[in-house]
């Protein structure tokens, strides 16, 4: 993110008045210090040895065969770790539309209820864990032939750490007898439950409505962050209606985490921040300016493209938005640009990018249903085109009789300047593209060869790497994506329940029978997907959905790679629109613009998207044509 929107690892632990609140400011504030270190070395850890691993097995010919199973142990650890820092940090994914709504008073109530109820399934699950971990032992890692109890013990260390930092933050952040009130709302909800679990066996899969509907819908609007909703859900559905042992919950969310592919979150969004500090991202966004800043909504045109540019190597949103807003607004508002629009037109171009590799969506939904990651990347390219036209239209359409008379056009040589101040960057994405395609890296691996890129390029070519934020940087790197990874492990235990419980049977029947076959199948999984995108953010969407409906898919004749961009694209239009989209308000709070102004302006880009994903799902060329 950019410097003056880069989160402080340092947070202001300046409390209340009560003892008990400054007590465990102090404990937390030392507690937190003790995880970011392991937590920034471990993301060290893993650029070295997935490095390694390219360099040994591309340039020596001699592949190490503990490299992946090395990286997969410290990867849980990471993950476990990254969770916690953002448990303190109060960033786990969550929905806050409703909640913010209210009154402070009841807000902030509603936020110890989420605290607690996060609490509860800490609780819950730090039991089977301990044996989960204890479990392992039993097994050996093959290459590094030692008990996969290392790996393992990352699960109850985890789940403990962030038990402790809610109690701390309960402690720190409410009142005594607010925090006594929140707690015993949760209690009673999970005592009424128990207590009428010897009833719910006998209603069959209507406990699915219970707890996954009801009961996850509940979580979410209340403010729960949504894996520990996805959690509390799957842990309750286990134990009151089934006889499977509890510590299932722990195996499928070690199961979810530990995917070799997702590897390259946390690798990508520390890429993503990197090229946001190394001036990279301002390069591309400079000669962009200059190339088409003399043209009618020009510079909305270059935001447009940047985003594309930059979203190509990134693979973090966020970090995309906060390397590009901070570089054009300023010029924009003095044009004359309305700050509603602003924001409005960055989070479309959120929505429209979701599917340029290696977005992260891409890897997630590579991992979960086994579709090809270099497909992927490669078919993710031309439907983020079409949509960007469908946006560049409307930008048009709008600013077709702006005033340019204050406008200087960028000499020749001024363009030609700025292009060659940018071609390192420019050339990055196809880099990464081309390692993946040509078997150089996996796409696990290859973010590992943009980072060197990265920081060779800002220490020798833009000359801007400041070592100082490195280490807040790594920090944010885990924290970021402990948030991620534990939605993608909860998210996985969801679906396996609702698998087992044969959901999935009854799914694919009934989706399988609707009428119009392929048309109303792609349609319907627009519509669901745009609104799972706004309520469930896009990941645990995916990684919810996305092994009922694949196969489902296949079934009907689309292609896999098609259909990927279909409901990617859909779920980023969720995402990004409000009122629900947490992705419109990270947009706000990037551009620091307020959310209403941008309600009226974003409809008819919202539109535009729209058409544009029409286009992508009725012509599977656009996605499958370059394969």
């Amino acid at each position: 993110m950019s410097q003056e929107h880069h989160r402080e690892i340092e947070v202001d632990y300046a409390l209340p008045t009560h003892a008990s609140a400054k007590i465990a400011a102090v404990v937390e504030k030392f507690l937190i210090r003790l995880v970011n270190v392991p937590a920034a070395l471990l993301v060290i850890a893993e650029v070295g040895v997935l490095m390694m691993g390219v360099i040994w097995r591309y340039v020596l010919h001699e592949p190490l065969i503990w490299s992946d199973e090395l990286a997969g142990i410290l990867f849980l650890w990471l993950a476990m770790l990254g969770s916690v820092i953002s448990m303190q940090r109060g960033e786990h994914m969550r929905m806050t539309a409703i909640v913010g709504a209210l009154q402070p008073k009841w807000r902030s109530f509603i936020d110890l209820i989420a605290i607690a109820a996060a609490l509860a399934f800490l609780i819950m699950t730090i039991g089977p864990a301990y044996h989960f971990a204890a479990e392992e032992i039993w097994v050996t890692t093959p290459a590094l032939e030692i008990p996969n109890t290392w790996r393992a013990a990352a699960l109850p260390v985890g789940i403990f750490l962030m038990l402790l930092v809610s109690v701390l933050r309960l402690l720190r952040t409410g009142g005594l007898r607010e925090v006594a009130l929140a707690i015993l709302a949760i209690a009673v909800i999970v005592g009424v439950m128990t207590a009428i679990g010897g009833y719910l066996s006998p209603l069959g899969n209507w406990n699915l409505l219970l707890f996954f509907v009801l009961g996850v819908g509940s979580l979410v609007f209340l403010g729960v962050p949504i894996a520990f909703s996805f959690g509390l859900a799957t842990f309750g559905y286990i134990a009151l209606t089934t006889t499977t042992p509890t510590m299932v919950v722990i195996g499928r969310m070690d199961e979810g985490m530990s995917h070799i592919i997702l590897l390259a979150v946390p690798l990508f969004v520390l890429l993503g921040l990197l090229i946001e500090m190394t001036g990279m991202a301002r390069a591309m966004v400079g000669f962009l300016a200059n190339l088409l800043g003399h043209v009618r909504g020009g510079l909305s045109y270059v935001l447009i493209g940047a985003m594309y540019l930059v979203s190509g190597i990134s693979g973090s949103k966020a970090a995309d938005m906060a390397a590009v807003a901070p570089a054009l607004f300023p010029e924009m508002r003095k044009r004359g640009a309305k700050p509603g629009d602003l924001v409005a037109l960055l989070s479309a171009t959120g929505a429209q990018t979701e599917t340029i590799p290696p977005s992260i969506v891409l890897i997630t939904i590579g991992s979960v249903t086994g579709v090809s990651i270099a497909a992927l990347f490669t078919g993710g390219m031309l439907p983020g085109v079409i949509l960007g036209l469908t946006l560049a239209a409307v930008v048009w359409w709008r600013y077709r009789n702006e005033d340019l008379s204050g406008v200087t056009r960028a000499s020749k040589s001024e363009i030609a300047k700025s292009f060659v101040v940018a071609l390192p960057a420019i050339a990055q994405p196809f880099l990464i593209r081309a390692a993946v395609i040509e078997g150089v890296a996996t796409a696990t691996e290859v973010s590992t060869i943009g980072i060197a890129y990265t920081v060779l390029a800002g220490l020798l070519i833009y000359r801007r790497f400041d070592w100082s934020r490195i280490f807040p940087i790594l920090v944010d790197t885990a924290a970021l994506s402990g948030a991620i990874l534990l939605i993608i492990g909860a998210a996985t235990a969801m679906a396996w329940a609702l698998t087992q419980s044969g959901f999935s049977t009854e799914l694919a029947i009934f989706m399988k029978g609707l009428p119009g076959g392929t048309t109303t199948f792609l349609a319907v999984s627009v519509v669901a997907f745009i609104i799972l995108g706004s309520v469930l953010e896009g990941i645990p969407a995916i990684v919810l959905f996305g092994p009922l409906l694949f196969p489902i898919a296949r079934e009907v004749g689309i292609h896999e790679v098609h259909y990927s961009m279909v409901v990617i694209l859909a779920m980023g239009m969720g995402l990004f629109a409000p009122p629900f989209g947490v992705g419109y308000y990270a947009a706000c709070a990037i551009s620091r613009i307020k959310p209403d102004e941008g309600m009226k302006p974003i409809v008819g880009y919202m539109i535009a998207l729209l058409v544009g994903l029409m286009v992508v799902a009725a012509i599977p060329w656009i996605s499958i044509g370059f394969l």
